[in-house]
């Protein structure tokens, strides 16, 4: 299994940016299928965003779509979120996941399907 741990996180007032870094070692960080979840106070953990593992094809949710992107550097074993024009409503805690893929277009949706995760990073917003 491929071992993950973010970085990045932080407080920042409304408007602001963050980029968040998820470094992976133990297994072959490019065979991995790649995603951001974020779980709120009171909320289910939900999906922010997705890659695939070359990179190639990305995924975001609504809520995030033209603020937030997803990348990735496999000869640096991390993938990143860069955070734009945050919102009070962006403050959870961020966890990145870790599916390995067959395909290089394969990107996933859905929590259950990532059987690898970080420990998490807060991110606060202020208004």
């Amino acid at each position: 299994q491929v071992q993950l741990v973010e970085s990045g996180g932080g407080w920042v007032q409304a408007g602001g940016s963050l980029r968040l870094s998820c470094a992976a070692s133990g297994r072959t960080f490019s065979n991995y299928a790649m995603g951001w979840f974020r779980l709120a106070i009171g909320k289910e953990r939900e999906i922010v965003a997705a890659i695939s593992w070359s990179g190639g094809i990305t995924w975001y949710a609504d809520s995030v779509l033209d603020r937030f992107t997803i990348s990735r550097d496999n000869g640096k074993n991390t993938l990143y979120l860069q955070m734009n024009s945050l919102k009070p409503e962006d403050t959870a805690v961020y966890y990145c996941a870790g599916k390995p893929a067959d395909k290089a277009t394969e990107y996933y949706t859905g929590r259950y399907q990532y059987p690898n995760w970080g420990q998490g990073t807060q991110v606060t917003v202020s208004a």
